[in-house]
């Protein structure tokens, strides 16, 4: 049923009046600061400021105690109505304040904050009406860094201020730990010590996959083939380049133009893909279609490409190329809920086996879009009725679908609490329009069909990143890029484990061994620092009455085991996808 999109407003006012006191506090510790602008954020607020003093960590704790002190004397926050011109003479000093109070139309209403009576900001608001709301609050500056005054490069160098800030004290310690945590599972840092993928300075945001970060990528790849072969899916491949016209047609070259890279080829220009969609439907086109063909459903890990800023680039979160476990449905009209359900059953699925609860969002119609009113209420209608079948539960957000059609996008919650937007559903009337898609229908005419995209890991490589940072590297067993390490005790015992390296080689496990003359415990703890779920060590006791001795996860401590029966444990588990 729908949830309508509930923000913390509350939340919001008290940061932006805490960043009111952050300025004031500024403006009597460095009375030569500018002020420029103060938004509230999602986990605190900033604030950019012009200051020839570079603001140093060791001087947070000062700030944060005139800050206090201020709180303490409980002023309140009080809204003043002022002309431009008024306005203008207040802040004549002020440069900044001058640009954003000359953008104002003649009539527009001006309003300055006091904080207090000795301090006054330009603002909309709204604020608290006291400080006195604010005392209880949990706040700390966490950084400082550079910022172009309003974004642009040529613009000068401005400090921005940031400071976490928590409706209590210990909201803010635990935002903070969870902080920590997330750094010790920061897919940059675990990328690196498990030797996934690397990011070469030759290639900003293009990731290379490592040995291991290999098998994990084919070990989704081939869950991915499994579920869709099941479902009904064909796979196809297209190319990685197409002619500008194509992307003219499909709508991307108005509207996503930005982020594509370029190239020419025989005096005509082409694109490097960054989306599947265009391709899939000149498959399509590619061959006549009857009623009885649909829906018929073809899925693609395609390779994409799109320019993003470099500081916007995170590991593999946030990249330049990456490959999307798309899939196209070709359907007629009264084929859509059906569709869309089975979409939602196979995503529901797919997170289940990873064990990722997560919550589902409706986003409608954008103003920079394409089609009809009536296609975009068929197409929203076809989504919501799906949702409403199922008796799911979602949030919509108003304006934010795509340029050809709405979306449900599904938020996945990881080990932190921390959600990721994932899996996505689009139902598009204009790509099948735009590119003059048919099949003959049982009437012997013909009709347009009806697309939907979908992703379900969304970009195989983010969905990765999550991975490694929910499962903080510790994969699971089927997942793992080395199931088992077989750990000799001695040299003597060097044979005996080889031995059962090799058995559970030629069963198509991951297997290593340590075979080196060095203490087990060093042995151990190198293993353990690369997540191995399994060690088997082995000594004089376990060769003399053939067996062996295991470390699992989570402390597990067995001796005087079965290979085979762990063998047969190793199977269930990878069988099963055990979490």
């Amino acid at each position: 049923m729908e949830i309508k999109k509930i923000e913390d407003k509350e939340l919001e006012k008290a940061r932006h009046s805490l960043a009111h006191i952050l300025a004031k506090a500024l403006m009597q510790l460095y009375p030569e600061t500018k002020l420029t602008i103060g938004p509230a954020i999602e986990d605190g607020f900033y604030y950019d400021i012009d200051l020839d003093h570079s603001i140093t960590s060791d001087e947070y704790d000062k700030i944060e105690k005139k800050m206090k002190e201020i709180l303490n004397k409980g002023e309140d926050f009080t809204k003043k109505v002022v002309s431009k011109k008024e306005a203008l003479e207040l802040f004549k000093d002020n440069p900044y304040k001058v640009e954003l109070i000359n953008e104002f139309p003649e009539n527009e209403e001006i309003s300055i904050y006091y904080t207090g009576d000795d301090f006054f900001d330009l603002c909309r608001g709204p604020h608290v009406e006291s400080s006195k709301k604010l005392q209880n609050y949990g706040f700390k500056i966490h950084s400082v860094n550079g910022a172009y005054w309003r974004g642009n490069e040529k613009n000068k160098m401005l400090q921005r201020v940031y400071v976490w800030a928590f409706k209590t004290k210990k909201e803010l310690a635990d935002y903070i730990a969870l902080l920590e945590e997330a750094k010790k599972r920061d897919n940059r840092k675990l990328g690196k010590e498990l030797k996934l993928f690397m990011i070469s300075p030759e290639g900003p945001g293009f990731p290379f996959y490592l040995p291991n970060g290999m098998i994990v990528r084919n070990a989704l790849i081939d869950f991915w083939r499994e579920i869709h072969r099941e479902a009904g899916y064909k796979e196809i491949m297209t190319p990685i380049m197409l002619n500008k016209h194509l992307w003219e047609i499909s709508g991307h070259w108005d509207h996503y133009k930005e982020n594509m890279y370029l190239s020419e080829i025989d005096d005509d220009v082409y694109a490097i893909k960054p989306m599947n969609c265009p391709g899939g439907v000149l498959v399509y086109k590619n061959e006549p279609h009857s009623y009885r063909d649909l829906p018929l459903r073809l899925g693609e890990l395609g390779l994409v490409h799109r320019y993003e800023k470099s500081g916007e680039l995170g590991g593999l979160l946030r990249v330049r190329s990456f490959t999307q476990d798309d899939a196209h449905i070709f359907m007629m009209p009264n084929q859509i809920k059906d569709e869309i359900k089975g979409v939602i059953s196979l995503i529901d699925k797919v997170y289940k086996i990873f064990g990722f609860e997560y919550h589902v969002e409706l986003s409608t119609r954008p103003e920079n879009s394409m089609g009809s009113d009536e296609d975009w209420e068929l197409a929203t209608n076809g989504l919501i009725n799906a949702l409403n079948e199922l008796n799911i539960d979602y949030i919509v957000n108003e304006g934010d679908g795509a340029f050809y059609g709405p979306k449900i996008d599904f938020h996945l919650k990881d080990a932190l609490g921390r959600t990721w937007q994932c899996g996505t559903i689009q139902l598009d009337f204009q790509l099948p329009q735009r590119f003059e898609l048919e099949y003959v229908g049982e009437d012997g005419e013909k009709h347009r069909p009806i697309m939907i995209h979908r992703v379900i890991y969304g970009s195989l490589d983010r969905f990765m990143a999550m991975l490694i940072e929910n499962f903080a590297g510790a994969f699971p067993l089927w997942l793992a890029p080395e199931q088992v390490r077989v750990l000799s005790l001695t040299e003597r015992n060097n044979e005996y484990a080889k031995s059962i390296k090799d058995q559970l080689f030629n069963m198509g496990f991951r297997v290593e061994s340590d075979l080196r003359n060095e203490k087990i415990g060093y042995k151990i703890r190198e293993a353990l620092s690369m997540k191995v779920p399994y060690l088997i060590i082995v000594g004089d006791e376990e060769e003399k009455t053939n067996t062996i001795s295991i470390r699992g996860r989570g402390y597990e401590n067995k001796s005087g085991l079965n290979l085979s029966d762990f063998i047969i444990r190793l199977q269930n588990e990878i069988k099963t996808k055990k979490i």
